[in-house]
């Protein structure tokens, strides 16, 4: 069972919000390079160079997050998600970091770590908001556990509700890529949102519960990709989202993070990933609170459950 503690007076928001976006590191100062620095709006224009944190807009912060955890290699997805979903150093837990899905040593410990299963143990609603298409929901998910992401194993072990297309229609939960456009392209009829409206929703969704994930992946194909084009169509995207979102949210009672698990969008001299600081960006109640206690992505969670009076199981406490 986890424990439970009290953050300081007024530093404690109703509702958290964990925007997990996939890799979004902080590179260089260079346009040529970092297409965060073509971008008109200033929310992801940060170099690893300046001095964090960073006051930002919407009396928001920035900062940079190790990615790399003490492991030599470049940092990878399995591992990087899974110590920022439970605050376990997932890759020195396996001696390496790992790509893609998560093993199954990885999912032992998201079955006991993760945020989303301590929320719900400690009595919070939480949810993650991003819509499942079919054929997701004709499969035992058990069966087919080595092909889903961290998040979507988190959801599983949490005993959480997954949203379908349903749910997207009647705009309580929003498709990864925001706009549902490539669900179209599948030929679902569904609703085509722009990113604006797709940060309303999540806004609104987020005042239902104590605790959200949303997780925004197309950044880290778009640095895999190359295209500058395309990464500046996904980050203005995300801008156009986000931008909405903190319009959109009381920012007096919610906290809104921003975070990813390793760099790669922001250098496209290279198709893999980098080994930047992780970029993390912090809006609303509780912000300035949580900075002292962020360094690595092995602080989120923890941190996170803190302010909603839970903490973590010790990773040591629960192994054979």
């Amino acid at each position: 069972m986890s424990g439970s503690v009290k953050p300081s007076p007024g530093e404690r928001p109703d509702h958290i919000l964990l925007l997990f976006i996939d890799g979004l590191g902080l590179g260089l100062a260079d346009p040529d390079i970092n297409p965060c620095f073509s971008l008109t709006s200033p929310l992801f224009r940060h170099h690893r160079d300046e001095a964090f944190p960073k006051e930002i807009i919407f009396s928001g912060y920035a900062l940079g997050l190790d990615a790399n955890l003490g492991v030599e290699g470049l940092p990878q997805s399995a591992t990087g998600q899974t110590a920022l979903l439970t605050g376990v150093n997932a890759a020195a837990a396996i001696g390496r970091h790992l790509n893609g899905f998560p093993n199954e040593a990885l999912r032992q410990i998201i079955a006991v770590h993760s945020i989303l299963k301590i929320c719900t143990q400690g009595g919070l609603r939480a949810a993650f908001l991003n819509t499942f298409r079919p054929p997701f929901f004709d499969l035992d998910p058990f069966q087919i556990i080595r092909h889903l992401s961290v998040t979507t194993v988190c959801n599983l072990y949490a005993g959480l509700r997954f949203f379908d297309l349903e749910d997207l229609k009647a705009e309580r939960s929003v498709y990864q890529d925001l706009t549902g456009a490539s669900l179209r392209e599948m030929g679902f009829e569904v609703p085509l949102f722009t990113p604006e409206k797709a940060g309303e929703i999540v806004a609104r969704a987020s005042s239902r519960y104590a605790f959200c994930l949303f997780e925004y992946f197309q950044t880290d194909i778009a640095g895999h990709s190359r295209s500058r084009p395309r990464a500046l169509q996904v980050l203005g995207d995300l801008a156009h989202f986000l931008n909405s979102l903190l319009h959109s949210v009381d920012l007096t009672t919610t906290l809104v993070v921003v975070c990813s698990d390793h760099g790669n969008i922001e250098d496209l001299r290279v198709k893999g990933h980098a080994r930047n600081p992780a970029m993390a960006l912090l809006f609303g109640c509780g912000a300035a609170a949580l900075l002292p206690k962020l360094r690595a992505l092995t602080d989120v969670a923890p941190a996170l459950l803190h302010l909603h009076g839970l903490s973590p199981l010790r990773h040591a406490d629960t192994l054979p």
